[in-house]
């Protein structure tokens, strides 16, 4: 079956940075569009960003200019690089992949953001 990791989640503090990757394993389709989104208690899920195979990419407001999502279609793996982080980033980050019309959803990665 087609499986999603999310991985690179963690505590940081606020300004900082980290990567998050999710790697896709059980398919040799390239999952499009490959989203992310995070969650944080009592929230709503949001959508954060999200990429095509052919690179187009979509970002939230509020994380638009301090995060970056890139994929690599060797690795079958997309990227969320977050900079200049804060606490209202605070949450679970999933990733979400679609082949042939079905959905995929990893597991989740914590991020927690302290000040």
């Amino acid at each position: 079956q087609v499986q999603l990791v999310e991985s690179g989640g963690g505590l940081v503090q606020s300004g900082g940075s980290l990567r998050l990757s999710c790697a896709a394993s059980g398919t040799a389709i390239i999952l499009s569009p490959v989203t992310w989104y995070r969650q944080a208690p009592g929230k709503q899920r949001e959508l954060v960003a999200s990429i095509t195979s052919d690179d187009n990419t979509n970002y939230a407001d509020s994380v638009k200019g301090r995060f970056t999502i890139s994929r690599d279609n060797g690795k079958n793996t997309v990227y969320l690089q977050m900079n200049a982080l804060k606490r209202e980033d605070t949450g679970v980050y999933y990733c979400r992949g679609n082949r042939l019309g079905t959905d995929y959803w990893g597991q989740g990665t914590q991020v927690t953001v302290s000040s």
